[in-house]
């Protein structure tokens, strides 16, 4: 096993699929970015409301007022900078860290995309993206043919994870049995030109869907690694996430998803991605080639330690999402382990929480207009998952206990519909949440899901 484990290390394979997966990786952030920035989502998301949810560890990380822009300007230059190859470990390392505390400033923008931007980018932090074709080369005077084979292999199978996991989440009564929520989101298309009056309205074609979302997911890391069905793979890509993308709104992650697949083609076909790039390049600028010696292979350097952090990486990534066994209840309803196991877009939830604010002494109490505190986006999401209302019920607490309200319990009255069923109590209205502290612990104070 270990001889095993060592030949394969060794094994070196060309470095241009991955010159060529940096270059995509690197335009598509930084147009995100620029993208972010143009429709006024840092000022909106990050400067106007008056508090912030975070996630449990990390509610040091916040908007950093108007140097919020600098940030982004700071991640936008970053991954431009990786596409170029310059600098490219100092760049990376950069990206990684702005991309994140981005992500990790406000909750209620996450999303399974961003998730998966963070954790890539903190893999290519490890990776010698800047082998081959890239500025640092020039400036070095060397380029590189090969690299470890494993650091190709390392991003096939981190999009494999997303992948493969994402078709498990949709073996669900909700999703293949009652094409849910695809039955409630479909039919709301309906202005859709050609598709939308007439297939997007049918009850079999939201089955359809679901079923064939879900053997998508599950198949397409096996077709894609197999060279015969690569090309058929590769088209299923394209189409599947071009037809998502036109029915729902969810950014830069099917591009992103498409570029990413590119890496499983063989490296002639990369080796002409490059040739044309280059070809591009040189009608604009001359670039002295012959002066930049060409070595046989790349030696990783601290190949002891990052090797170890690599394999750690990918146990946490194949593991973690597994953590929802670990609490009771129906996972779309407590989501207790939902996040950052990829499980996109599997669930439609509402919901409208009303928060009172009571004396404990006295039992004199007011409710609270949550507008007074929160935009559209963060109410909408505060309404129907456990920790944003734990979170806000102890921002209101201290809110009105520093205003010199005496004795405050926090106590809410949460209805949230799942996935087009009626309505139903969600939160213990007889608990005082500014008393719960929030842990990895199961949240006692969520009521049972009921569903006949």
């Amino acid at each position: 096993m270990t001889n095993h484990f060592q030949t394969y290390i060794s094994k070196k394979t060309n470095a241009a699929p991955l010159a060529v997966f940096r270059i995509g990786f690197g335009l598509m952030m930084c147009y995100s970015i620029i993208r972010f920035w143009a429709k006024g989502w840092i000022e909106s998301v990050y400067l106007e409301p008056k508090f912030h949810f975070s996630y449990y560890g990390f509610e040091w990380i916040q908007p950093l007022g108007n140097f919020t822009y600098v940030l982004f300007f700071i991640c936008g230059v970053a991954a431009l900078f990786v596409a170029l190859g310059f600098k490219y470990r100092w760049a990376i390392i950069t990206f990684f860290l702005s991309f994140t505390y981005i992500e990790l400033m406000e909750k209620t923008t996450y999303l399974n995309h961003y998730y998966f931007i963070s954790i890539l980018s903190f893999l290519l932090i490890f990776l010698p993206a800047n082998a081959t074709f890239s500025i640092d080369n020039i400036f070095r005077k060397r380029s590189f043919e090969q690299i470890p084979n494993w650091c190709i292999d390392s991003i096939k199978l981190l999009l494999g994870i997303v992948y493969f996991y994402a078709g498990l989440a949709k073996i669900n009564a909700d999703w293949l049995l009652k094409a849910q929520p695809l039955k409630i989101w479909l039919p709301s298309k309906y202005d859709l030109p050609i598709i939308g009056e007439s297939l997007l309205q049918q009850n079999w074609f939201h089955y359809a869907m679901s079923w064939s979302g879900m053997l998508y997911d599950l198949c397409i890391p096996f077709l894609l690694l197999y060279k015969r069905t690569r090309w058929f793979a590769f088209v299923l890509v394209v189409f599947f996430h071009i037809f998502t993308r036109v029915l729902f709104p969810i950014g830069m992650f099917p591009y992103v998803m498409i570029i990413g697949s590119l890496i499983f083609f063989e490296a002639d076909f990369h080796k002409k991605i490059i040739a044309f790039i280059k070809k591009m390049i040189q009608k604009v600028i001359q670039i002295n080639a012959s002066a930049i010696a060409i070595l046989p292979a790349y030696h990783l350097k601290f190949k002891k330690i990052i090797l170890p952090i690599v394999l750690v990486f990918f146990m946490i990534q194949i593991i973690f999402p597994f953590r929802f066994l670990l609490y009771n209840g129906n996972l779309f309803w407590t989501e207790q382990g939902y996040r950052f196991s990829w499980r996109v877009m599997l669930m439609e939830k509402m919901g409208s929480t009303t928060f009172k604010i009571v004396d404990g002494n006295t039992g004199n109490f007011f409710y609270v207009n949550n507008s007074d505190f929160l935009t559209p986006l963060q109410e909408k999401q505060m309404s129907f998952q456990p920790d944003f209302i734990l979170e806000y019920a102890h921002y209101l607490g201290d809110h009105f206990s520093n205003q010199g309200h005496q004795n405050v319990e926090v106590y809410v009255e949460s209805y949230v519909a799942l996935n087009g069923r009626l309505s139903q109590p969600f939160i213990d209205k007889t608990v005082d949440l500014y008393q719960e502290k929030e842990s990895f612990k199961p949240k006692t104070w969520i009521l049972p899901f009921n569903d006949d």
